[in-house]
């Protein structure tokens, strides 16, 4: 399986005008010296998504031009897109709106709509209106994580499969908030059932990284009952989420942030009281996790055709 977003050419990342400064010794990065849109040149284009790829999200400031069809277009040098979700009929085609209004946000760890076979590839997401205070995004290293387990560990998930699924969304962990979203409720993101066996580590299509898939979508452990599948689940999450391996973003107007879905988790603080926040996302679309051993991801329950074709996207 070969997938046609080809990692950058080292020659032509080394000619890009951007600049990359590291923010955290694990993840993330600010890229500066880029008006984001659709008329980015190739060389540019590479040098994103290399420093994409090295450092699993990075930030752009002052992005005040942005509007939906910009914000579309740029994400569009990054790849095909998916449609802006499974099972939300959002208004748009491509533009995923986030909102909360009662100090509502996804404060869950997770990797974006891995209840589907096809695991988007990229996020691109802008800040549209943000409260006077709170409201951070925090994204975890799921490559770090890995990397850092010990023999023993590494022996366990090596081939161990989980079942993800929209209807243990972590959305509706939410205790306190009534509906997920100030737009959408818990009907809406649980239309269709979703169900897909994922490999707990995947191989990334681009880098050959190996790189944990869980989250807050995962209902339990192939082979395993539920209180074993909860405590490997908080034995593998907290190693995920370890400070050292986070990267935490106070957004400003004109913010846009980009993360690879293939190598990272990310939690959106509900810390701000009943102030309005509004993010818009915009996907590019991925292909189907491979284990370790091989072996891809494979459907249970629901067809995604309609977000994300695969065909689009193997060669």
């Amino acid at each position: 399986m070969t997938s046609t977003l080809e990692r950058p050419d080292v020659s032509q990342v080394e000619a890009s005008p951007l600049t990359v400064q590291r923010l955290g010794g694990r993840i993330g990065a600010r890229i500066d010296g880029v008006r984001l849109g659709g008329d980015l040149d190739a060389v540019t284009v590479a040098g994103i998504r290399a420093a994409l790829l090295e450092h699993k999200v990075v930030f752009f400031s002052g992005q005040h031009h942005l509007d939906d069809a910009g914000h579309q277009a740029f994400a569009e040098t990054m790849g095909p897109l998916t449609t802006a979700h499974p099972t939300v009929n959002t208004g748009s085609p491509r533009v995923f709106k986030v909102t909360a209004d009662k100090g509502m946000a996804a404060n869950a760890w997770h990797t974006d709509v891995t209840f589907v076979d096809r695991v988007p590839a990229i996020s691109v997401l802008r800040a549209v209106t943000l409260p006077p205070y709170g409201g951070n995004t925090v994204w975890a290293n799921a490559v770090a994580a890995y990397d850092a387990l010990p023999p023993s560990l590494k022996a366990l998930v090596e081939d161990l499969w989980a079942v993800h699924t929209n209807s243990y969304d972590y959305a509706q962990q939410d205790e306190e908030s009534e509906e997920p979203d100030a737009n959408y409720s818990r009907a809406d993101f649980t239309a269709q059932l979703f169900e897909t066996e994922h490999p707990v580590v995947r191989v990334h299509p681009e880098t050959g990284e190996r790189a944990f898939v869980l989250g807050h979508f995962v209902k339990g452990f192939v082979g395993y009952n539920q209180r074993e599948s909860s405590a490997i689940f908080n034995l593998l999450q907290n190693r995920i989420t370890k400070l050292e391996n986070t990267i935490r973003w106070s957004w400003k107007p004109g913010d846009v942030a980009m993360w690879d879905n293939r190598a990272t988790q990310h939690y959106a603080v509900a810390d701000f009281g009943t102030e309005y926040r509004e993010m818009r996302r915009i996907t590019v679309a991925g292909d189907l996790p491979v284990s370790i051993g091989g072996r891809r991801s494979r459907v249970l329950r629901g067809d995604a055709e309609a977000y994300s074709r695969i065909d689009e996207l193997i060669s």
